[in-house]
């Protein structure tokens, strides 16, 4: 091991780490705070500041996988299409098989200059959580319960705040509503196979009502969906106490346009 993987390793570095963010995460959700002020009075200006205040949180995230631990995140798609990842809304649908799936989702958003906006459908509990769910409750997160009659009406209605945002997005969603393992996947191919689905090999059964309510409610706001796989090569299994130490990972990224889910 060589002296900076020496010193990525070390408790006190993961100590001042931890204290920056927790501190500098806090004075933002401080500031975010004051900005409900401008709600009233310009929602939209409210929306802008917000977006560059939770740019500072989540950064630090990413700048931890890609700048600290060194992670390479390559992807492979149409080059073609390319061009256009950035510059246009859209629903980027996520496997979920790792501990740093949703890392690997905000390095993406980075890459393309939409972190800052990037949405997702969260679990409604994660809004109380400090500094990372109460930046998302300023960025107007889509949060639910998993109870689909609760759900219904409040995903609906978060959905439709969207439609005039001002920035860019990538809606970030996860079909499978929860981290894959052996022991699912088997549970999920029993449904799949009682109601006649085809088996996945790789994957489970997707939960498609919330997909389907973000592609209803976003129409003519999103221009596209992104159908994207992340594997790790050679076997690794990522996890966010390796990305602390400094552990090196190799993720691949397969993005595909979903042809049907265009819109002008």
């Amino acid at each position: 091991m060589d002296l900076a993987g020496l010193l990525k390793s070390q408790f006190l570095c993961h100590l001042v780490f931890c204290y920056v963010f927790i501190a500098s995460g806090l004075i933002i959700n401080t500031v975010q705070l004051f900005t409900l002020l401008l709600w009233p009075i310009n929602k939209q200006l409210f929306r802008k500041i917000n977006c560059r205040l939770s740019y500072c949180i989540s950064s630090q995230l990413v700048m931890l996988l890609e700048w600290w631990s060194g992670t390479e995140c390559t992807i492979f798609t149409d080059p073609r299409a390319y061009p256009k990842y950035g510059k246009e809304n859209a629903i980027v649908v996520l496997n979920h098989k790792f501990e740093i799936d949703f890392l690997c989702g905000w390095s993406l958003s980075e890459r393309f200059g939409l972190l800052g906006g990037s949405k997702v459908l969260a679990k409604k509990e994660l809004a109380y959580v400090p500094i990372i769910g109460w930046m998302w409750y300023f960025t107007e997160m889509v949060f639910c319960s998993r109870k689909w009659e609760q759900d219904r009406k409040t995903v609906a209605t978060s959905l439709q705040h969207l439609r005039d945002y001002p920035e860019k997005y990538f809606f970030l969603i996860h079909c499978e509503g929860t981290r894959f393992t052996e022991k699912k996947h088997e549970i999920s191919m029993q449904v799949a196979r009682a109601k006649g689905l085809p088996r996945l090999k790789h994957h489970l059964l997707p939960r498609t009502k919330g997909f389907a309510i973000t592609v209803r409610s976003l129409r003519n706001v999103v221009s596209a969906v992104y159908d994207c796989t992340l594997n790790f090569r050679n076997n690794e299994n990522p996890t966010l106490l390796g990305v602390l130490n400094g552990k090196k990972y190799h993720a691949d990224l397969y993005v595909r346009e979903d042809p049907t889910g265009r819109h002008p």
